[in-house]
């Protein structure tokens, strides 16, 4: 299996027999959110999506895979949406067949899909890796393989002797443990990879994962020694490393 980073996604190419271009949490709509609350900010949509089919255009893949939270708003479909999701879409559908694991914000996108497009709620697996959006346990399956989630939206601050030197999204790797997960036993170790927010309006610390609420994933992955990658793919350290660093 090879591995290829997208910074300007950011995004991921994992190939094995076929290249598969993996992008996660889109979050399209989320402007209005922050327009109910108060703060306005003119839609950011059509450079999101341009980013996105400058990723597609550079990974040359054979399938786009989206783990879940294509759209933002829960529960109901906002006017935004409901104006931008058909085009997005399509959009993408005219450049690359695609595929998305549905995440706690998709309710009511497959209106916008076509059969065969919608993956099941707890994963499947593609080219011998397992995708989930990661807001639910796992398909049991997936035991003794990778499994590639979104959801989490990581991100990784690095100080120096100055301060904070560095803060941007990143990925995570890490062990999980198979019984927490209720995964089939006796298939080996079973490794997992957080991928960052494609939006750039959302992310979460990764050293606030160990304590949040965000589902059962990160409750079952070895964290401590999970490896900490960022958007293009240089190794930073492990968790516990980078907060032992922290001032």
């Amino acid at each position: 299996m090879q591995m290829e980073f997208l910074p300007q996604g950011p995004a991921l190419v994992i190939e094995n027999t076929q290249r598969v271009l993996v992008i996660a949490d889109l979050h399209f709509g989320i402007e209005s959110e922050f327009e109910r609350k108060g703060v306005h900010i003119p839609s950011q949509s059509r450079k999101r999506f341009d980013r996105a089919l400058a990723c597609i255009a550079e990974a040359r893949a054979d399938l786009l895979v989206l783990l879940g939270d294509v759209k933002h708003n829960v529960p109901l479909t906002s006017r935004q949406e409901f104006w931008e999701m058909p085009a997005i879409l399509e959009a993408f559908r005219s450049k690359i067949p695609f595929k998305i694991t549905p995440g706690n914000h998709d309710g009511g996108l497959e209106r916008f899909l076509q059969e065969g497009e919608l993956l099941p709620m707890r994963g499947a697996v593609i080219d011998g890796v397992w995708y989930a959006h990661g807001h639910t346990y796992p398909d049991p399956a997936c035991a003794g393989g990778l499994l590639v989630v979104g959801h989490h939206h990581p991100m990784v601050s690095l100080y120096d002797e100055v301060g904070c030197a560095l803060h941007d999204r990143a990925y995570l790797i890490g062990d999980v443990d198979g019984d927490c997960l209720h995964l089939e036993p006796g298939r080996g170790q079973t490794r997992i990879m957080f991928v960052p927010s494609f939006n750039e309006l959302s992310g979460f610390d990764l050293l606030e994962l160990k304590k949040s609420s965000l589902g059962p994933l990160t409750k079952c992955t070895n964290l401590n020694d999970a490896e900490v990658y960022l958007t293009d793919g240089t190794f930073v350290g492990t968790m516990a490393a980078i907060e032992n660093s922290r001032p």
